[in-house]
């Protein structure tokens, strides 16, 4: 559950470590979710890097706290909340994405990121 001004974790190796939503991209909820893209600036960046502080990037949110239920039933819930930094056509922007990723970034179709990902679960 993202709501604007919440602090992510960044997933990939783009530059940024933080992130902070601005804005959720979806329809009438201002909630994000695992699989929604978000409007975020940088607060935290690694120095000599593409991405600097208060840039503005979008993101897709791979990780997330609160738990997602599953249509079998299964609850599943991650330690933090992470993102990762997205192009405008929805290409990540790093070359390697860190940690565990939901399965619910398949469905909508962030193959490429799902590829990238070490686990998937």
């Amino acid at each position: 559950m993202i709501n604007p001004q919440s602090y992510l974790n960044v997933a990939d190796n783009s530059g940024a470590r933080k992130l902070m939503c601005i804005r959720v991209l979806k329809g009438q909820s201002q909630i994000g979710h695992i699989g929604d893209i978000i409007i975020a600036v940088v607060k935290d960046a690694i120095p000599n890097m593409p991405l600097k502080k208060s840039d503005v990037v979008r993101a897709v949110i791979v990780r997330t706290s609160q738990g997602v239920r599953r249509e079998n039933g299964m609850t599943i819930r991650f330690d933090d909340n992470a993102a990762v930094v997205i192009n405008k056509e929805g290409n990540p922007r790093g070359t390697r994405v860190f940690g565990p990723i939901a399965r619910e970034l398949r469905e909508r179709n962030f193959t490429k990121i799902v590829s990238l990902a070490p686990e998937v679960v």
